[in-house]
């Protein structure tokens, strides 16, 4: 890692460089950060501008997009008349409204489907899931109170929104087993499953073919590096599937929204079109960011080259194998949707004022990348640099502004056999 004595960037405490991260023996071996992916990859905690609280929209749109297919799953699924208690489990939660509101519309349609057979419905537990390193207690904080307190059963009622579910966090990876055998009813995972559990070691070997040289990320990569991901990303959704099958109760519904691509598009080409390929925070804005530091003096290449986005977007080939070979679900649906970029209103906007647009983009990538690029680059001072880059890039490339940029994801639901 190369700093120039004339930078602004270069840390100029021993306080700039986050030493809670694991740091290597070696700082020039970047292999450290394959094994490492779970203890740094996690979105931007706390409620300020470029935490992922604020700067959620796309996710949210992919979850609204898919609420009427999961409103659907809810029906296919079996009552359990015999339960006290049905729990329900968000894998990947992070902090912002989205988990909470999606586990408030599960309650709500379960509630209704016991009342529509004549049933008293049960109590409800909601378990948020994600790695140790994210901000749960931005996620706690906002939790609305219980419907019935127990301190203030006595008490006049509260106003305000209540719910309905007893809440608690479990971290750990979705890779790994988090819950006893056999105890869970509704599984869901939104826009968390194309993060991977590692960044595959002979991307980051310098002496392998599938060394990622000269950019982030996979799209348009050599295929030696395409192959590696996509062998990382099988291993990864094989290791989720015969989690809950062990978690899950039999007739419980697993609910996935992933990030993906349609089955026509072979992996190298993740994105599906050139436009979405030139807007997308993934690729040339953030190529060109890195670019713009090794240029300046402020990186050497190997920091460059070694730095890799760990996420890879499925086909539904790719997802259904993963179900064949699991054999313990029963697949009700597996669909691709395209989702715009942002509204025809935000479009416009974008068009008067690119440079709103830049740091809108910009937020959105420092909301869900900071974490794992400034365990990368071990300084916050050049962590913000390269998003100064990242930003500055993509209000200067105006022809791409009136362009429609579509994000694809998949919607799968299961039933536990």
């Amino acid at each position: 890692m190369v700093y120039t004595e004339s930078s602004e960037c270069m840390p100029k405490t021993v306080s700039d460089v986050d030493v809670s991260l694991p740091i290597p023996n070696e700082m020039d071996d970047y292999q450290w950060l394959t094994a490492d992916v779970e203890r740094i990859l996690c979105m931007e905690g706390g409620e300020g501008d470029v935490s992922y609280a604020r700067n959620s929209e796309a996710p949210a749109s992919a979850i609204a997009l898919s609420k009427p297919f999961l409103r659907r799953a809810i029906q296919f699924m079996p009552l359990f008349p015999s339960e006290s208690s049905l729990r329900i489990a968000d894998l990947g939660c992070a902090t912002g409204t989205n988990t909470i509101s999606t586990t408030d519309f599960v309650v709500e349609k379960l509630k209704r489907k016991y009342q529509t057979n004549s049933l008293s419905f049960p109590e409800f537990e909601a378990f948020f899931s994600d790695l140790p390193s994210n901000d749960f207690n931005t996620l706690f904080r906002s939790l609305p109170p219980l419907k019935e307190s127990v301190r203030r059963k006595n008490r006049a009622t509260l106003k305000g929104k209540k719910r309905c579910y007893y809440a608690a966090g479990v971290p750990g990876s979705f890779y790994d087993r988090l819950f006893p055998r056999g105890k869970l009813h509704i599984v869901t995972s939104l826009s968390a499953l194309h993060w991977m559990s590692q960044i595959p070691e002979s991307v980051v070997d310098k002496n392998s073919p599938a060394y990622n040289r000269g950019r982030a990320w996979i799209d348009g990569a050599p295929k030696e590096v395409v192959e590696a991901y996509a062998r990382q990303s099988e291993e990864d959704l094989k290791s989720f599937l015969r989690c809950r099958a062990e978690e899950m109760a039999s007739g419980a519904l697993l609910f996935l929204l992933l990030a993906g691509r349609p089955d026509s598009k072979q992996p190298q080409n993740q994105l599906g079109d050139p436009v979405t390929r030139a807007k997308h925070p993934f690729t040339d804005c953030m190529d060109n960011a890195w670019n713009d530091l090794l240029n300046e003096g402020l990186i050497d290449e190997e920091t460059r080259d070694s730095f890799n986005i760990p996420a890879y977007m499925r086909s539904r080939e790719e997802i259904r194998q993963a179900f064949d070979e699991c054999k313990a679900f029963e697949v009700k649906c597996i669909e691709f949707r395209r989702l715009m970029e942002h509204s025809k209103i935000k479009q416009e906007q974008c068009l008067r004022d690119p440079f709103s647009y830049a740091k809108t983009k910009a937020n959105l990538v420092r909301a869900t990348m900071r974490p794992i690029i400034l365990a990368h680059l071990r300084s916050s001072s050049l962590t913000d640099a390269l998003f100064n880059r990242f930003e500055k890039r993509a209000a200067q490339d105006e022809t791409l502004l009136d362009k429609i940029c579509y994000y694809g994801i998949i919607i799968v639901y299961a039933i536990r056999k």
